[in-house]
């Protein structure tokens, strides 16, 4: 018992050292300021959809409602073999000025060929056609700031990057699952924008990204990960990292903002982080993978304790203690990148949520490890 207390202490001990780190990067990460700065990049925005019949339209009318000349970005949509009319509403979508090119993955791979990374094939695929010179992905069920891409494109220009990680925001319908994919998602991006400040490990979230085709091809684009079904943003980002390491930000701006909808079940929602938690033990990056390590380990010792009050209840008052401890250790952190993203108010729910917090780090990281996720209609076994 005193060995399990001390060691669950240290480890307590160790992230809230962490924490304070992420914590004060954040509140570095200068805030891009873009005005009056007149971008000449050409873009290639490449978005891979499947089964996105209900998000077409949205997707394709708030790309189009860009204020960047219409001449300088070009629009990619890669249909990545839909079961549904995705690809017949692509077909018909229509509009007088965007530079819009509908692409159908399956015209554009060997029949023969065995794909396990559907997405990132869809992406090399895009990239081949694009005329840009910056690549900026996203998903089909994201929508954009107006500004969006000039802030990208003047944030590309004023730094000279080779890859740009952006800000991610997930809406809530107040549901107990939205708002829970909301504080969880907030959290990732707070790190996301310290880690890659800091140039502490590599992080980012393939909903917001931009990188040069140039800089894609130097690092042999996808060889080497394309074995991985998921992977197209922080892996490709380490490659490219590596060969870059001072090119390489996080655009801190809300203009630059994507705005995402939360998974529509807690079904969805597992498969989704237990496919973000599948790649743990792929990144050559190991930084993250001793604080992915670091995180685990307490979650884990939360569920010890919980077991262990069966037998005697001062264990229950030890888990207690410590779920207190980590709640005030994470709650200025998360409330400082929650009020960037206008989400302050959910800040209420964030003490109540952590138990739930705990028992979906155990189970998706497990799962991520041993198990299987269903992606997009494809069962993925690990």
């Amino acid at each position: 018992m005193p060995f399990f207390l001390l060691f669950f202490f240290l480890l307590m001990v160790i992230y809230a050292i962490l924490i304070e780190y992420y914590h004060k990067a954040w509140k570095q990460v200068p805030s891009f300021d873009a005005a009056g700065h007149i971008p000449h990049t050409v873009i290639s925005v490449i978005i891979p959809v499947r089964n996105e019949a209900a998000n077409i339209a949205q997707l394709l009318d708030s790309l189009c409602r860009q204020q960047y000349p219409k001449s300088q970005y070009q629009v990619i949509i890669v249909n990545d073999h839909s079961t549904d009319n995705t690809w017949e509403l692509l077909q018909q979508y229509r509009t007088p000025d965007m530079w819009l090119q509908c692409v159908n993955l399956a015209d554009h791979t060997d029949s023969q060929q065995q794909v396990t990374a559907h997405k990132k094939k869809a992406i090399e695929t895009g990239i081949r056609l694009a005329q840009g010179i910056l690549i900026v992905t996203s998903d089909a069920d994201c929508r954009f700031d107006p500004s969006w891409l000039y802030t990208i494109a003047s944030f590309y220009e004023k730094q000279q990057a080779k890859f740009i990680a952006a800000p991610v925001k997930i809406t809530t319908n107040r549901s107990l699952l939205s708002v829970f994919q909301s504080l969880d998602f907030i959290t990732l991006q707070g790190i996301t924008a310290a880690s890659v400040f800091k140039r502490f490990h590599s992080m980012c979230n393939g909903a917001n990204l931009a990188y040069e085709k140039d800089a894609f091809y130097e690092v042999n684009g996808f060889a080497g990960i394309d074995n991985i079904a998921s992977g197209d943003d922080m892996l490709l980002m380490h490659k490219i990292y590596r060969r870059y390491p001072d090119k390489v930000f996080y655009l801190k701006n809300e203009a630059a903002t994507v705005t995402t909808t939360p998974a529509a079940t807690w079904k969805e929602f597992f498969h989704q982080r237990i496919r973000w938690a599948s790649k743990a033990d792929r990144y050559d990056d190991k930084r993250i993978f001793w604080v992915l390590l670091l995180v685990y380990l307490i979650n884990c010792c939360f569920l010890a304790t919980v077991i262990a009050s069966f037998w005697k209840n001062i264990w229950l008052f030890f888990g207690i203690l410590l779920l207190i401890a980590k709640i005030l250790i994470e709650f200025p952190f998360v409330q400082a990148v929650a009020t960037f993203f206008g989400q302050r108010t959910l800040m209420k729910y964030f003490p109540f949520l952590q138990p739930l917090h705990i028992a979906y780090t155990i189970i998706a990281g497990w799962f991520g490890k041993f198990g299987k996720y269903e992606w997009k209609g494809r069962q993925i076994k690990r």
